[in-house]
């Protein structure tokens, strides 16, 4: 097996049908790979059935080994989806789109790095026939290893967007970085492009079939969004305005694979902590989006907010957004002007005070019993900060106190 060269390698290699780096979710037949103190678990993964054990000497190296070995023995078509924006919802919508019609692997919750990506290539199957892949970066070249990892058919850039300025400098920064899973296509491969971001054209290689995606036509009815696409109407299980763009990408990444929209509606299931709402007692309604934020997420989670509260007071609970530099307070008032229009404003960490809130507070374990003591019976709330502020223990809070 590949893997004896990339550390200390126990049990039976022939056996192993998965790859798992979370002991807990190890099942019979996994290769546990030990990864940022896993060795402390082989014996937790030996019990609930691991065929085998890797003690690796670099961790990623091994992942990256693993994922390229199983990725060069299958036929599927690889798709790798980037962008500062959006990027795991589309992905999401993308694979309820593709599992109509062909057998789909698709990068489960955040699976986006040199620990994720490789991960999800290993669950491909020898009947797999498409495999959905996510790419996130925090500097240059990061895309570009994942790309050489995955070999993707198709390239998707869903937005570029002031996410990650801290360490990229500029949009145009962004952009160069976010390119790299293009330059890593091969020549005559589809890229599915947003239409309103210049900055990223410089980029673009020559000899790329480009297809663009915009905003579509989208209004919801009856709880659904109905989006335009070409000379047809099709309906989504969701109800966010923001998500009709992202669908409009995984429109237009599904039809560069053949595959038509079905006529019934497309039920997606989002990954957790993203766009997920929960009923609350007495009509109340608990929009968690706490996975991350940025400028433009952040606002188009509070129109979403507004929009879904038909009636009810509206909470927002806004972590602080990280990552932004030296723009990152002209960033906050921004966001702060857009909360204006919600009834009650918790703001969580230092930046957060820019939100102009009507409470604050530095910290999510504070936030979570202010929250208790702040939402009423039958408001409309939503939750959402960067993935440092930690914000779904306020969340969980809330869900808690159902009755």
């Amino acid at each position: 097996m590949r893997a004896l060269s990339l550390g200390r390698l126990e049990g039976d290699a022939d056996a192993v049908t998965g790859v798992e780096v979370d002991s807990r979710r190890v099942r019979p037949g996994d290769l546990f790979v030990a990864v940022s103190g896993g060795e402390a678990f082989l014996d937790d993964a030996r019990a609930r059935g691991a065929a085998a054990t890797l003690v690796p000497d670099d961790a990623h190296a091994a992942l990256a080994a693993l994922g390229s070995a199983v990725r060069a023995r299958s036929d599927a078509r690889v798709v790798a989806i980037t962008g500062s924006v959006g990027k795991t919802s589309t992905k999401d919508i993308l694979a309820a789109l593709l599992r109509t019609r062909l057998r789909t692997v698709a990068a489960p919750d955040g699976f986006n790095n040199e620990i994720g990506l490789p991960l999800t290539l290993c669950r491909i199957e020898p009947e797999t026939e498409v495999v959905v892949t996510e790419m996130a970066m925090r500097g240059s070249g990061q895309i570009r290893d994942l790309a050489r990892i995955a070999r993707p058919d198709l390239g998707v850039i869903t937005s570029i967007a002031p996410v990650h300025l801290e360490q990229m400098g500029s949009l145009e920064n962004i952009a160069r970085a976010k390119a790299e899973l293009l330059d890593e296509l091969p020549a005559g491969a589809v890229a599915v492009l947003p239409d309103d971001a210049p900055v990223l054209e410089p980029f673009v290689p020559e000899g790329l079939d480009v297809r663009r995606f915009d905003k579509p036509e989208a209004e919801i009815r009856n709880g659904r969004m109905h989006v335009r696409w070409h000379d047809r109407e099709v309906v989504f299980g969701f109800t966010a305005r923001h998500q009709a763009t992202n669908a409009a990408a995984a429109l237009t990444t599904a039809e560069a694979l053949g595959v038509e929209p079905p006529q019934e509606p497309v039920e997606v299931e989002f990954s957790r902590l993203r766009s997920q709402e929960t009923e609350l007692p007495g009509g109340g309604l608990l929009i968690n989006d706490s996975w991350n934020a940025n400028p433009v997420a952040m606002r188009a989670a509070l129109a979403h907010l507004l929009e879904r509260a038909n009636g009810r007071r509206t909470v927002a609970i806004l972590g602080e957004m990280a990552e932004l530099g030296p723009e990152g307070p002209r960033y906050h008032d921004e966001v702060g002007s857009a909360a204006e229009a919600v009834d009650v404003v918790l703001g969580v960490g230092a930046l957060a005070r820019h939100y102009g809130p009507d409470e604050w507070t530095p910290s999510a374990t504070e936030a979570r019993e202010i929250a208790l003591g702040l939402v009423r019976s039958g408001d409309a709330i939503l939750v959402k900060g960067s993935r440092s502020v930690g914000l779904e223990v306020v969340a969980d809070a809330l869900l808690g106190s159902r009755p």
